[in-house]
């Protein structure tokens, strides 16, 4: 098992280029289950999550390729409709081929899904949304198991946005006899950028961007051209927070800026200068990190995947933070691990008290998800002396090369084995 390890005090600097955004691209595999023939996403970076589910595209029967970042799948093949506890207990994004599989076979058995542990991610939705297109469901020895002769088009109103769920929806509805209208939809630009991917495919959805959406059902997809994933808005994210951490310069490429209004925003009220440039965005971290207050929420909100690095920023402030996680309600376990660098933080149910310090110690910590190993990543790059960051199997399955991005822009970081 793998260990970073950060001699902490260096400033960043100079150019890192954003790879494809881990959560649009999943759902995007999934959805190449619906299609007629052969597809190339390209811009597909190359993560634990994304080799898990090329895995279970082959253990489904699909034809997979990857090279040089571009995804060959051949969906024609397919002639299994199990998704094996075994293959997808790690990763929860396995319950997008719920809706692929119905809609394109009527027929489907999926593992219920694990991931990071960050809390109760409860299926019901999936499993509503598909009893409303008429499919027969039951949970049984851990499995979703489906079996319709054909869905038919329904309304589905969600009671809080769920990206997983609306995803699932949308695909299900492309390919139903009828209309599906989904209301209160999640309006993320990784469902926006899976909803223009179906569309060049040949579906009919209208109202994308939004959080209605009118799906008229057809009766096949077939793509015309090979397909580009949008870049990781999360990822961009995180390498602002590391300059701004560091007192960094650094100017960040292959990313879009429209993605991140409500991180924008906050880090410029932290005293971050964040400017397009023609060739990317610059982010130039401040002297003085100025304490800001934040709440999750969906988007176009502050993001729950930021909330761990911000949390590592607030710790360096010159003043009182007060983080709100309003998405899950086990997402603050990376502060235990940020106190053990001598942060002072102070958890009350929901909500995180931060008080700044000039400076934390680095320390042995242990990773609990993927946000969290990236907040202590970002903690030690300016933490004084050594940082241990262990269980980084977390950072993997989410961000591509992470430690060696670092590095060229000057952190002296290194990865080894525990």
């Amino acid at each position: 098992m793998d260990k970073i390890i950060i001699e902490g005090c260096s400033r960043l600097f100079g150019e890192v280029e954003i790879s494809g955004s881990k959560n649009a691209v999943l759902p995007i595999i999934s959805a190449s289950i619906l299609l007629d023939s052969p597809i190339v996403i390209k811009n597909v970076p190359y993560l634990r999550d994304v080799v898990t589910f090329m895995k279970l595209l082959e253990i489904l029967g699909a034809k997979i390729n990857y090279d040089k970042k571009s995804l060959f799948i051949d969906p024609t093949t397919i002639n299994n409709f199990e998704a094996p506890y075994d293959l997808v207990k790690t990763m929860r994004a396995s319950i997008l081929v719920l809706g692929p599989l119905a809609a394109k076979f009527g027929k489907a058995k999926v593992s219920l899904p694990g991931g990071c542990a960050i809390g109760a991610r409860p299926v019901n939705f999936h499993v509503s949304a598909m009893k409303k297109f008429g499919a027969n469901v039951e949970i049984e020895d851990g499995y979703i198991n489906l079996n319709s002769k054909k869905l038919n088009g329904c309304f589905y109103c969600f009671d809080i946005p769920s990206v997983t769920g609306t995803e699932n929806v949308m695909m299900a509805g492309t390919l139903a006899d009828g209309d599906t209208i989904i209301e209160n939809a999640a309006t993320e630009p990784e469902v926006t950028d899976l909803a223009n991917f179906l569309v060049a495919s040949g579906a009919k959805i209208d109202g994308i961007g939004t959080n209605k959406l009118t799906i008229k059902g057809v009766t096949k997809l077939k793509p015309k051209k090979d397909y580009s994933v949008i870049a990781d808005r999360i990822e961009t994210a995180t390498f602002m927070i590391a300059s701004a951490i560091t007192e960094g310069n650094i100017l960040i490429k292959n990313s879009n800026i429209n993605h991140l209004d409500a991180v924008v925003n906050k880090l410029r009220d932290v005293g971050v200068k964040i400017t397009k440039e023609s060739d990317g965005i610059r982010v130039v971290g401040p002297g003085v990190i100025k304490s800001v207050d934040i709440q999750t929420s969906p988007y176009p909100g502050f993001p729950t995947d930021v909330q761990a690095q911000l949390m590592a920023l607030m710790c360096f402030s010159k003043g009182l933070s007060v983080i709100k996680e309003t998405i899950f309600e086990n997402r603050f376990m990376h502060s235990n691990e940020l106190m053990r660098m001598d942060a002072d933080i102070q958890i009350q149910g929901n909500t995180a008290i931060v008080r700044g310090k000039e400076s934390l110690t680095g320390a042995k910590v242990m990773a609990s998800d993927l946000r969290a190993s990236a907040s202590l990543i970002l903690a030690g790059l300016r933490a004084k002396g050594k940082t241990e960051v262990s269980r980084i199997y977390h950072l993997d399955r989410g961000y591509e090369r992470f430690d060696l991005k670092l590095e060229k822009l000057n952190a002296k970081i290194e990865r080894s084995k525990e």
